[in-house]
């Protein structure tokens, strides 16, 4: 299923028109995702492709990120995946709270592409530490070459951005 991504309406983006995520989920331990971005390309900060490793930090910049959260449950977590294909996986027992690296959720599969016009990122990842069904967020941090960030999700709760509230895992995957 391809979803459309909504840009928070206090950010502005320039650079990307629009951007979509593919989801994929072809076996109960494994998730797809391609993430793909329309728009002027070159007016996007896009770091360089480097060895494939865990990073912090790296939704300061161009990030995309899902979240994942069984429907029992507050748990969840967050992974991101950076254009240089370095990536972190974090845990969190609740909203927030009790955040710690998740070592538990092995090293994606990072795959990017990029043209004048479009971007795209796909990301492979192993699922064995979940449970199924969960909800899943997905979401986007642009950076512009000027520095400006825009954010983007599939939903947004009402106020400042905030990809971990619960407004935000809007699909479900049985």
């Amino acid at each position: 299923m391809r979803l459309a991504l909504r840009l928070h309406p206090d950010s502005l983006c320039v650079a990307a028109t629009h951007i979509d995520v593919a989801v994929v989920h072809p076996r109960p331990d494994r998730l797809l995702l391609s993430y793909s971005v329309s728009g002027k390309v070159g007016d996007l900060r896009l770091p360089p492709v480097v060895a494939p490793a865990r990073a912090d930090a790296l939704w300061q910049h161009t990030c995309f990120e899902a979240f994942i959260r069984p429907v029992d449950g507050p748990a969840y977590y967050e992974l991101n995946f950076a254009p240089s294909t370095q990536w972190a996986a974090y845990g969190f027992n609740g909203y927030r709270s009790g955040m710690r690296v998740a070592t538990e959720i092995g090293t994606p599969r990072i795959e990017v592409e990029s043209a004048a016009a479009c971007y795209s990122l796909r990301a492979s990842i192993r699922l064995d530490a979940l449970s199924f069904p969960f909800r899943l967020g997905l979401a986007a941090v642009l950076e512009e070459t000027p520095g400006r960030k825009s954010y983007w999700a599939l939903a947004h709760p009402p106020g400042k951005v905030d990809f971990h509230h619960s407004d935000c895992f809007a699909l479900e995957l049985a």
